[in-house]
């Protein structure tokens, strides 16, 4: 069936041959490229993890400054509240003291009036008693 003549080796060696050119012109290129791709695919992953890596620090310390940002700036409020509070406070308790001097000084106002109409009224009494006792007495009767 078979013929093992000169051409089974020849065969062999043109396969041989063959393998070995192909290997050398096709195979090594094309797993150079396939190796160099998988390095770069490589390379590409560990540098994205390590940006991402670092972006996951960055984000996390850009929450916690925003969240210290906010605490301070709760306290500054809750401090201006209380300030103007305060300010309040102390302007109620001033504009109470001038409306209590104000109504104290209308007050003696009023008495001093007071004073003056009923002094105003004595004499104008005395006046009237006077002309009504003349009228009633007679002139020379009255002094």
């Amino acid at each position: 069936m078979f013929d093992f003549d000169a051409t089974l080796p020849l065969m062999a060696l043109q396969f041989l041959l063959l393998a070995a050119v192909l290997n050398v012109i096709f195979y090594k290129p094309l797993t150079k490229v396939l190796d160099d791709r998988d390095n770069y695919i490589r390379t590409n992953n560990l540098e994205a993890r390590e940006r991402l890596a670092k972006a996951e620090q960055l984000t996390k310390e850009y929450e916690q400054q925003l969240a210290e940002a906010r605490r301070q700036s709760q306290n500054v409020i809750a401090q201006a509240q209380t300030e103007a509070q305060k300010i309040t406070a102390e302007k109620i308790a001033e504009a109470q003291k001038e409306a209590q001097a104000q109504r104290e000084q209308v007050a003696q106002e009023i008495e001093q009036q007071k004073q003056e109409a009923l002094s105003s009224l004595e004499q104008q009494v005395d006046a009237f008693s006077r002309q009504i006792l003349e009228k009633l007495l007679g002139p020379s009767l009255v002094k």
